[in-house]
């Protein structure tokens, strides 16, 4: 028997064989044929801080002392003012609700002085309010935040600062990953069924993990069910912002933290090539010599395909240049030319470049 999507459009006789098989068996599945699926318009993914938050319900992870706060004020007010976020995004005004029970009222304010120093005027915040003390997500949390959204025109965005403060007691009968899921999985319904974006701070696991998603601290379940998660981290190179999500863009972000201030240096990859090359180069100063590239390896620490990778890289953008004996140099030589350095790269080095396994 053929059900169609809309009961309007049902013979009859099948609206009397569907009556007889709920009688007998209770109400089916609420079915949608796919070509009225495909036929549907959906309204574009609501953008808070766009290319990072999105409505629904988002975790902001990290190590301690990185910054993960002012990170979250400095998206809350560019949400709140109208204003851009991380020097460079621009965002649609809306009301923004910061949950902090971390800071006190003073701490909250020399912050907010922070972003604006040298005697600023302040932006208009009067669309951004503060909360300092909240139940826990099952004792009346949603309650609270539908409140909220109830007394505001545009409710846009809600920060928790940090998850932990409103997570109740796990359930003993489930495991870990199935507790945090059935925990914060209301928190995610709501955010999404009213398009706000829930923005929760989250620590990290001390070492890491070669995924950032599994970096995050607990089970995996915060993890599943967020509509959008993202990682700051740091290594050699900066501070890094990881996004992975449903619905958004997977990227890495490279950033700089300076006075409470944050800004976008640029994709996060690049960040890493340029500095790589630089240290090369360096190096090559330092040594005062053409080098070869087990030479470089051995002083600066970096992996061997990586150096022979940037070395080819490098020589066909003419930033080093290959000098004969499988060295190179800053400057060519009076016996190697341009079109030398060009064309002269090691063959392993030419099948490294053509697999297309370059940094």
């Amino acid at each position: 028997m053929t059900v169609h999507a809309d009961p309007g459009k049902m013979t009859n006789l099948e609206l009397d064989n569907m009556a007889i098989l709920q009688d007998q068996f209770g109400p089916g599945f609420k079915r949608t044929n796919t070509n009225v699926l495909m036929a549907a318009t959906f309204p574009p993914l609501k953008a808070i801080v766009p290319g990072y938050v999105y409505a629904g319900f988002v975790v902001l992870a990290g190590r301690m002392k990185l910054g993960k706060t002012w990170l979250a004020i400095d998206w809350a007010v560019a949400v709140a003012t109208g204003g851009t976020a991380m020097g460079s995004i621009d965002c649609e005004r809306g009301d923004v609700l910061y949950i902090d029970m971390e800071n006190g009222p003073r701490r909250i304010q020399s912050r907010i002085r922070a972003l604006f120093p040298q005697g600023q005027s302040l932006p208009d915040m009067s669309r951004l309010d503060w909360v300092t003390e909240a139940p826990q997500l099952d004792k009346g949390f949603i309650d609270r935040l539908e409140r909220w959204r109830l007394s505001v025109k545009v409710p846009a965005f809600v920060v928790i600062d940090v998850l932990q403060r409103v997570k109740p007691a796990g359930n003993k009968t489930q495991n870990a990953y199935e507790s945090d899921y059935s925990i914060w999985a209301p928190l995610q319904e709501w955010a999404t069924r009213h398009g706000v974006a829930v923005l929760g701070l989250h620590h990290t696991k001390k070492g890491g993990a070669d995924d950032p998603l599994e970096a995050l601290s607990g089970s995996n379940g915060l993890s599943a069910v967020a509509d959008t998660t993202i990682v700051l981290d740091q290594d050699q190179n900066g501070r890094t912002l990881y996004v992975r999500g449903r619905d958004v863009e997977e990227k890495e972000t490279a950033l700089l933290f300076a006075a409470g201030a944050w800004s976008i240096v640029g994709e996060a990859a690049e960040v890493r090539r340029s500095s790589e090359r630089t240290k090369i180069i360096a190096a090559m100063g330092d040594h005062g010599q053409p080098m070869a590239p087990a030479d470089i390896v051995a002083a600066t620490g970096m992996a061997s395909l990586n150096v022979r990778q940037l070395l080819f890289k490098m020589a066909k953008a003419e930033q080093v240049f290959k000098v004969g004996n499988g060295r190179y140099w800053t400057n060519p030589l009076p016996n190697t030319t341009n079109t030398d350095n060009a064309v002269t790269a090691d063959d392993d080095e030419e099948r490294t470049f053509q697999s297309g396994t370059l940094a």
